[in-house]
């Protein structure tokens, strides 16, 4: 399986930093009942479901090398982070995600921009690093796009009840005067545009790749292929779950009607498949 595949004139990479059973399907997924949970268990068991019908989850960043730049497309789970609601994530310290980016010959230096899709915890942790106690810029010559909706958002959170990922991964990024905030349709060359996805989050965007529709890192609108087949079901962190399946059921129509290679952030490796309908929902065939 490979970690690295083109697309047109792009060369794009997956940076894993865990994958891993990682929450129960029905606690994950409100609306999952038992008993359709049984009638999907035999497909989606080992890939994306453990013995004990957890969601296998990956949490992973994309670097997206254009003819003229180097993106990173969220910037994962970060180290030294105070994380005491996710044990995983806590204070962790393992140099896995740097040896990835090593392995595909490039350096924090060597990132031009950094997009974040959301503000959540698990896409911004390597925006910054821990330096003489303090949360530096990891990325030294690049631009961090954010949602200016999606940053307002998650500063008056903040601000009404301090969040330490906003705090040690967001605001020091504004702080040092590094991000530019943009609308969630931006373009930002012929070969990465924007694509608004709401309802993850408040402004939570895809990003498109190719000068048509050839792919799509889908960000967290959809968080497993069960949600594929049934688009209706929404996650429990969802903002608002009405909104997140509308936009799901949306993109998926979409997505399975030009063929677009969709590039999903938390799918089980190798998190990237073509869409085909099955029956009202849609199935996932996974390009390895």
């Amino acid at each position: 399986m490979s970690t690295t595949f083109s697309v047109g004139d792009l060369t794009i990479h997956r940076i894993v930093e865990m994958e891993m059973p990682f929450r129960p399907a029905l606690e994950f997924i409100p609306g999952l009942t038992p008993a359709l949970l049984a009638e999907n268990r035999a497909w989606l068991q080992p890939h994306a479901l453990d013995d004990q019908d957890r969601l296998v989850v990956c949490f992973q960043s994309y670097i997206v090398q254009t003819p003229h730049h180097t993106i990173l497309v969220d910037s994962c789970i970060g180290n030294d982070k105070d994380r005491p609601q996710y044990p995983p994530f806590h204070h962790k310290t393992d140099d896995t995600w740097a040896r990835g980016l090593a392995a595909i010959g490039l350096t924090v230096a060597d990132i031009d921009v950094v997009l974040c899709t959301h503000l959540h915890v698990d896409h911004v942790g390597w925006n910054t690093r821990l330096e003489n106690g303090r949360w530096v810029p990891t990325f030294p010559n690049a631009c961090y796009l954010f949602s200016a909706k999606e940053l307002a958002y998650w500063t008056e959170r903040n601000a009404a009840t301090p969040l330490p990922y906003i705090q040690d991964s967001v605001l020091p990024i504004v702080a040092a005067r590094r991000c530019d905030l943009v609308a969630s349709d931006h373009t930002l060359n012929d070969h990465v545009r924007l694509l608004p996805t709401p309802g993850h989050t408040p402004d939570h965007f895809a990003v498109q790749l190719g000068r048509g529709k050839e792919a799509v890192l889908t960000g967290d609108l959809i968080h497993s292929p069960l949600q594929a087949r049934y688009p209706a079901l929404s996650i429990a962190a969802d903002y608002d779950p009405a909104q997140a399946a509308a936009t799901r059921r949306r993109f998926l129509e979409t997505a399975c009607g030009a063929g677009t290679l969709c590039c999903f952030a938390h799918f089980p490796s190798p998190s990237r498949a073509v869409l085909k309908p099955w029956q009202d929902g849609f199935r996932c065939e996974f390009v390895g």
